[in-house]
């Protein structure tokens, strides 16, 4: 019994060795044979005779030829002229006078009043003022808020608010810019 045992493992080191030289050899194959270069994703492999040709005769034409070719081929097929990209990014469109007139402005509806400086002599009724316009406001709010200009008095206001706004801090030294 003891024999079996020791021949089985014999039989099964030889047998590891000799799966591990197979597969060294298929390494070996492997590695020997010249490696494909890959076909680019979205790209077909076959290209017609014709197609062939045609991309020779365009890749040998110079600059000028080029540009000759595009005006001919855009006149042809009827193509509009493709504003050309600048080397530092995004074309600007530029619109036409026509385009222009078509294009209606954009009307400005929200507001914002904004307090750049005040009359320190007014002071006292620019706080007074504010505390009666703001809502929420008591005294000591409405005063650090008149010191820490330049603010935001009101925003996203229609422009007759915001032009009452304007006329009432005005009157007590304020000034006031409406953006």
């Amino acid at each position: 019994m003891n024999g079996i045992i020791i021949l089985r493992n014999i039989f099964s080191h030889q047998w590891r060795s000799f799966s591990r030289c197979s597969i060294l050899q298929q390494e070996i194959v492997h590695a020997t044979t010249p490696l494909t270069i890959p076909v680019p994703e979205g790209t077909e492999n076959v290209v017609s005779p014709k197609i062939e040709k045609i991309v020779m005769d365009i890749t040998k034409l110079n600059l000028l030829e080029v540009s000759e070719l595009s005006q001919v081929l855009k006149k042809r097929l009827n193509l509009p002229d493709a504003p050309v990209m600048p080397f530092g990014g995004m074309a600007m469109a530029v619109p036409t006078a026509q385009e222009e007139e078509e294009a209606p402005k954009a009307v400005k509806t929200n507001f914002t009043v904004k307090m750049t400086k005040f009359d320190e002599k007014q002071k006292v009724a620019l706080i007074k003022e504010i505390k009666g316009l703001l809502e929420g406001f008591n005294l000591v709010q409405a005063k650090k808020f008149v010191e820490s200009a330049p603010t935001v008095v009101k925003a996203d206001i229609s422009k007759d608010e915001a032009e009452k706004l304007k006329e009432a801090l005005s009157k007590v030294g304020a000034v006031i810019e409406i953006e």
